[in-house]
This record gives C-alpha cells, sequence and structure tokens, in this order.
C-alpha cells in the first residue's frame, strides 16, 4: 500500500528516510505485520532527530498518531483532516487495520454542474409505525438519515447541487438539512400540494436546466459511480437513462414443461432465473424533463415511455454495485445492518 511502510528489526534510520523520499509526500503510515497502524512518521519528525541527535527509530516515530474509521464517508474524512489542519490522515479498520492513507494534496476535488433530483415525497406506508413521525428518506441508517448516505454519495464523486422534491412531513427534512451549506452542498426544493409520482414533480421545478440532471428515489442506498454513469449517459447520447441491477429468484420447485397433449417434454429442478430490475437512478437531459406535464400525477416509467414513442433513446447503465431499495421493514433493517459492516 502506498505510503505505509512495514517495520522490521533491522530497519535503520537511513531507510526510514529513504523511504520518505521515495514517496515525496513527507509522511508514512508504520505497519506491522498484521497491516496493523503502529505509528507515523513525518519529514518533521526527521528535522527534530537530527536536531536532538537522535536516531533511535522507536524514539522518533509517533506512537500515537491521529488517524480516523475507514467506515466514515470520504467527505466526512475530508472534513475532519481539513479541521485538524494536516495534509495526511491514516483511515483504519475497528481492528486498527491500515485501510488507506488520504493525502490532502491528492484529493481531486472535480465538480460538476448537473444538479440531482431527490424524490423524498413519499408516505413509507409499507413501514407502519416508522413513519408515522418521520419520513422515510429520514429514517436513521446507522448514524444518519438514509436521505444523507444518499446525498453523501453524491458529494463523494463532485456533485454538490441539489434539489429535494417533498411532501409528507417535509419539514423534518427541510429543517434538518436547509440550504444545504452544513452540509458543504446547495439545496433547493420542491413541494407537492399534491401527489405527483416519481416523475411529476419535476415539472415544479424552477430553475433554469441545461445539463442533464439526475434523478433520484430517496429510499435507496447505493455505492455506484455517479461519474462513470454520467459519462455512459453522455457517450450513448441517449435522451434518457437509467441504472439497472441484475437480479435473481430461485423457484423452490422442479419446473415442468408439457405439450400440448400433456406429455412431459422436460424437467428442471429448482431452477434460478435471472433478471434486471430498475434501480431508481435516473439521468435525464432536457428534451426528456420537457415531456413532463404539469402538475400531473406522472411515473418515471411513463416518462420513459413517452421518451421512446417520441423516438427518443433511452438507455440502461448495468450496475454490479451495492444497492438497497428499502420498501419494507426487512429492507431497513437489512440496511441498518448493512451499514455496520
Amino acid at each position: 500500500m502506498k505510503y505505509t511502510y512495514l517495520l522490521k528489526e533491522e530497519t535503520t534510520f537511513k531507510d526510514l528516510i529513504k523511504e520518505l523520499d521515495a514517496f515525496g509526500c513527507g509522511f508514512l503510515a508504520i505497519v506491522d505485520a498484521d497491516q496493523k497502524l503502529t505509528g507515523i512518521l513525518t519529514d518533521g519528525d526527521i528535522r527534530r532527530a537530527v536536531l536532538n541527535n537522535s536516531t533511535d527509530i522507536h524514539e522518533i516515530i509517533n506512537k500515537n498518531p491521529t488517524c480516523y474509521s475507514s467506515n466514515a464517508s470520504k467527505r466526512d474524512a475530508i472534513k475532519y483532516l481539513k479541521s485538524i489542519h494536516r495534509k495526511q490522515l491514516p483511515l483504519v479498520d475497528e481492528d486498527n487495520r491500515l485501510v488507506e492513507v488520504l493525502i490532502l494534496d491528492e484529493i481531486q476535488f472535480a465538480t460538476y454542474p448537473n444538479k440531482v433530483v431527490i424524490m423524498a415525497g413519499g408516505l413509507g406506508s409499507r413501514l407502519g409505525e416508522l413513519t408515522e413521525k418521520t419520513p422515510k428518506p429520514m429514517l436513521l441508517v446507522g448514524k444518519k438519515p438514509m436521505l444523507e448516505h444518499l446525498i453523501d454519495g453524491f458529494v463523494e464523486h463532485g456533485f454538490h447541487n441539489f434539489i429535494l422534491c417533498v411532501n409528507h412531513l417535509s419539514d423534518v427534512i427541510e429543517n434538518y438539512f436547509g440550504d444545504g451549506s452544513k452540509f458543504g452542498v446547495n439545496i433547493s426544493y420542491t413541494r407537492e400540494e399534491q401527489k405527483l409520482g416519481t416523475a411529476g414533480a419535476l415539472s415544479l421545478i424552477e430553475e433554469e436546466i441545461q445539463d442533464p440532471i439526475f434523478v433520484v428515489n430517496a429510499d435507496i442506498l447505493t455505492s455506484v459511480n455517479y461519474v462513470h454513469f454520467l459519462e455512459f449517459h453522455k457517450n450513448s447520447l441517449a435522451t434518457a437513462s437509467m441504472c439497472i441491477k441484475e437480479d435473481s429468484y430461485q423457484i423452490p420447485y422442479a419446473t415442468i414443461k408439457t405439450d400440448a397433449q400433456g406429455n412431459v417434454e422436460a424437467i428442471e429442478e429448482k431452477p434460478l432465473y435471472k433478471f434486471s430490475v430498475n434501480a431508481g437512478i435516473y439521468i435525464l437531459s432536457k428534451s426528456a424533463i420537457d415531456l413532463v406535464p404539469a402538475n400531473t400525477f406522472y411515473d418515471m416509467p411513463t416518462l420513459l415511455e413517452d421518451c421512446m414513442k417520441n423516438e427518443m433513446k433511452v438507455s440502461g447503465f448495468q450496475m454490479s454495485d451495492y444497492w438497497l431499495d428499502i420498501g419494507r421493514k426487512d429492507d431497513y433493517y437489512r440496511a441498518i445492518k448493512d451499514i455496520e459492516k
């Protein structure tokens, strides 16, 4: 692993200086044979050692370094790194094993102008009492609402402009996120006076749309690479694109195929059927958005069908990343377990 050094019994002061020079960032994460972080070494430590006429590496190495959880979002880790006014930060797991070294100078702060529209107005009725006083997107998954996890994913890929389409218990969402400034993003809202479906709320957006926009259901957790999805959309010259996730179902019985006379032609024991499902993540160009009728209940599948009827290209981006739709209580409890892994 880059910026990492396995400390050995024969390691010398000169060896450490050579490693520091080789990586060129003035930082080494010192690990043991199990990849556990045992300390760090910086150019400053070497300078102080020289001034103190000390070459004992066990005295020079900082054995109580500041580190951060590798389970945290990259955005939180970067925010913490800036708050402590450092340029390097070891990321470790729960067993103190080094997972990554975050180097501030190497982080690419690429930003994209594309707006992200999140449909956060659902009732979440299938979750019963969990959503009586809390809108579904604000249910906690780990220490954050699922909507914040979704926003974090976009921020990590360089997207900072959000429009939240709200309805049910909208004040809970708006009071938490505000204008997005405390999260380092820009957030505006559209408010549905009546249910408009998964695409109808797009007609309420007053901001001018030029670049393709993301449209995402608020009740999903995913690790999809949004930049790759956007590149796919542009390269395919599509008017609308959707993320597709492969799923499967195994029939618990043997299936039988017969002919018209009732003769058995084939027996297949517990066959596995594979199929693709709509992941609830879309990219729409302006010409697709223009098809959305004003203040009318209108679902995203209908919009995609209308695009195809109008001979507009609709593309499917096959994703293999983590994805979970939180529609039922079992899904919600699974999300909590997944986030703890």
